[in-house]
């Protein structure tokens, strides 16, 4: 009887007469892990077979929902069905190639492997002498080198995403503008009456207003500043804001910028907004999340002049480069200051380079997270899998094919675009013969195409509110996208338009 019990618990399956156990010998696992992968592999393979996305339907939500957690487990093998049947079947829709929204990229192949060997290993990379920890700043140096923005000196982590990155930042400009003004944030919070100001597009991200907010700047800390016809922040309208401020008796301390907005893809004038905090004195910090891998296509390099003067920068591997989520980074020009804003180390982590677990110093003290998984194993296979020029071309292409639809689009009679294409980004509105540029009906029009086209699997893009107006929004981050795929977006697009046109206005061509 006993040998039985341990031969259950190995397998995985609940043992007569006891609860189940996690254990699982190497053969069971082995089987379990092929079977998984095999799944996977035939999922990957047939993407480009399937609808690119379908709602689910209400006893689909409510499976998921509802379901009862088993009272006495269920083997390995029964869950790994209830994924293939409930929830495989449901993905977000970014592994097609004819995914086209927000900027969701799909997971590189390698980086899913790499995401099983990190489970597999499990390390807390908050710091320490093992492995993961030295791989991290392996990763992070040639993911800086890459973006051409300098680390000596300077500070790296990963974190889950580009939000998070920023918050990490901006929480180092918050330590120092304080310590400026003779105050310790750490020790006391943020004066009273300081009135710190912070400066941002109106394209800006929403996470950095989020960030201002959590770091107890408040909303009203917050100066929008207007952008130009190419949808870039004003530096003229910058400095007015700036000069304002001081005049008022306010702390100018930050300005954020943008390389390669979400909207757009827009690419601020980093170099001479990097001039103008050189001369305030203010901290600049890039949000880079999205865009900051373009500096990779010599196309458009030249536009980010100035990114590798920022005091920090933020930017999402898991976007452009396909790492699979959750990978972000943080970069911060001055180390010291990051660990200032940060450490805090109990005595029971307390260690001695060399001597026992201690070695770099810890992760751990220069962000908010203790615990920390595995991230570089993935972003460190993922860019040795494609090497320098192998992510140059990714990104290029990608610019190149944005690009291409752009011209699709200015070619097209009942087509047009909305804002100039800089990256992998082209916003774009359906207009039905005869019916004019101000017409109102529009932004419904569009609005209306873009969810029956989600809704209906063929393709699937966004949407972005340009100058109070709808634009159809397409972001190109997928490696299978081809020519073929821009195409069949914009028949769809078309089909949807024509038939919502002719049911908006019936006696109107469109």
């Amino acid at each position: 009887m006993k040998r039985s019990v341990e031969t259950s618990q190995t397998s995985g399956l609940p043992p007569a007469g006891g609860p189940p156990s996690l254990a699982m010998d190497a053969e069971e696992f082995r089987r379990l892990a092929h079977r998984a992968v095999d799944l996977v592999a035939a999922y990957l393979a047939g993407l480009s077979q399937r609808a690119v996305f379908r709602p689910m339907t209400i006893e689909q939500r409510r499976g998921l929902l509802e379901q009862p957690l088993p009272e006495h487990g269920l083997a390995p093998d029964a869950a790994l069905r209830r994924f293939e049947q409930t929830v495989l079947p449901h993905p977000m829709g970014n592994g097609h190639p004819r995914f086209f929204g927000w900027v969701n990229a799909p997971p590189a192949p390698i980086g899913v492997v790499a995401e099983l060997l990190a489970a597999a290993m499990n390390p807390s990379c908050a710091g320490g002498d093992h492995a993961a920890i030295y791989l991290e700043r392996c990763a992070v140096r040639w993911l800086a080198e890459l973006l051409r923005y300098p680390l000596d000196g300077g500070m790296g982590l990963l974190v889950s995403g580009g939000s998070i990155a920023s918050l990490t930042c901006l929480a180092a400009a918050r330590h120092r503008a304080v310590a400026a003004l003779g105050g310790d944030v750490r020790a006391a919070g943020v004066p009273e009456g300081a009135r710190l100001m912070l400066y941002m597009s109106e394209e800006g991200h929403n996470c950095l207003r989020k960030s201002a907010e959590l770091l107890g700047l408040g909303a009203n800390a917050i100066r929008t500043i207007p952008v130009d016809g190419a949808w870039r922040l004003d530096v003229a309208a910058l400095l007015a804001a700036i000069a304002e401020d001081r005049a008022a008796g306010r702390k100018p301390f930050c300005v954020c910028a943008s390389a390669g907005t979400v909207n757009t893809g827009a690419i601020d004038p980093l170099d001479a907004v990097a001039d103008v905090c050189a001369e305030e004195d203010l901290w600049f910090h890039v949000d880079g999340a999205y865009g900051a891998p373009g500096v990779l296509d010599p196309a458009v390099a030249d536009l980010y002049a100035g990114m590798a003067r920022a005091d920090s920068l933020a930017v999402d591997p898991h976007k452009w480069l396909s790492v699979p989520v959750e990978c972000g980074c943080a970069f911060v020009r001055d180390g010291r200051l990051l660990r200032d804003t940060f450490s805090l180390v109990p005595p029971y982590l307390q260690t001695e380079e060399g001597k026992g677990f201690g070695g770099l110093p810890w992760y751990s003290e220069y962000g908010f997270q203790q615990t920390r998984g595995f991230r570089a194993l993935k972003l460190w296979m993922t860019l040795q899998h494609l090497g320098r020029r192998g992510l140059a071309a990714h990104v290029a292409r990608h610019n190149a094919l944005a690009r291409r639809l752009a011209a699709l689009v200015d070619e097209s009679s009942d087509l047009e675009r909305m804002a100039p294409v800089t990256l992998s980004t082209v916003c774009f509105r359906y207009m039905p013969a005869g019916w004019s540029r101000d017409d109102p009906r529009l932004d419904t029009l569009n609005t209306a195409i873009m969810q029956q086209v989600q809704a209906g699997g063929e393709a699937f893009l966004t949407n972005a509110v340009l100058g109070g107006r709808q634009a159809l929004r397409a972001c190109i981050l997928h490696y299978a996208t081809t020519d073929s795929s821009l195409t069949a977006l914009l028949d769809v697009v078309r089909g949807t338009g024509k038939r919502l046109a002719a049911e908006a206005s019936p006696s109107a061509p469109a």
